[in-house]
């Protein structure tokens, strides 16, 4: 997207740094790996209120497990760098209203409730881990993503703007990491194969679009 300062910090290194000592890393470096690790935790447990309850029901106790460990390490990269970083809040169904109705009213079925969420839920961590990296997100395009986006995935709207359907089209991309934690950690996951299939199909679907 063209965004200023994402050149800022070598990911390659960080990880590399990471592996070796996290003790190493720059404060800038431990506030980007801090931030997103939190952002990471706090994710799934707002994701879960979006989707159908046998879901949440399913998924809440190892979501809040996932979190804890995850708060741990990031105090642990903060405490050693003397960085302060804290979690996003993401968006939780009854706090959202989409053309004057509650958010979920006129959205059924898992794979619709899924575009909605990712379409929002990852906007706000994006927003999060860029600021944690010092990157440059003109709030009037958050603003203009977050609007479009619920009003496509949620309401009437019949297509987005050139600007906000390439930008959705990125945030679709974690479809990739999806499958390098299924591959990378030997999980087999039924659920990570269906949410990289749906995130990819919405991706591919994006790109066609801006054809």
């Amino acid at each position: 997207m063209g965004f200023e300062g994402v050149d800022a910090l070598d990911g390659r290194d960080i990880a590399t740094r990471l592996r070796e000592d996290h003790a190493a890393l720059s404060p800038a470096a431990a506030r980007s790996v801090a931030a997103t690790l939190l952002a990471d935790g706090a994710f799934s447990e707002p994701y879960c209120e979006w989707l159908p309850l046998w879901y949440e029901l399913g998924l809440i106790a190892p979501v809040r497990y996932g979190e804890w460990r995850l708060r741990r390490v990031a105090a642990t990269v903060a405490d050693a760098a003397g960085v302060t970083v804290t979690a996003p809040r993401y968006s939780r169904p009854q706090d959202v209203i989409v053309d004057g109705e509650p958010a979920l009213d006129s959205v059924s079925g898992f794979r619709d409730r899924f575009l909605l969420a990712d379409s929002i839920l990852h906007l706000e961590w994006f927003v999060h881990a860029a600021a944690a990296d010092d990157i440059d997100v003109p709030s009037t395009l958050v603003e203009r993503t977050r609007e479009e986006s619920l009003t496509y995935y949620g309401g009437d709207r019949d297509r987005l703007s050139p600007t906000v359907r390439r930008f959705q089209r990125l945030l679709f991309t974690d479809d990739a990491w999806v499958r390098w934690v299924n591959d990378r950690y030997e999980l087999d996951s039924r659920l990570f194969r269906l949410w990289e299939r749906l995130l990819r199909r919405e991706r591919r679907r994006l790109t066609a679009e801006n054809r």
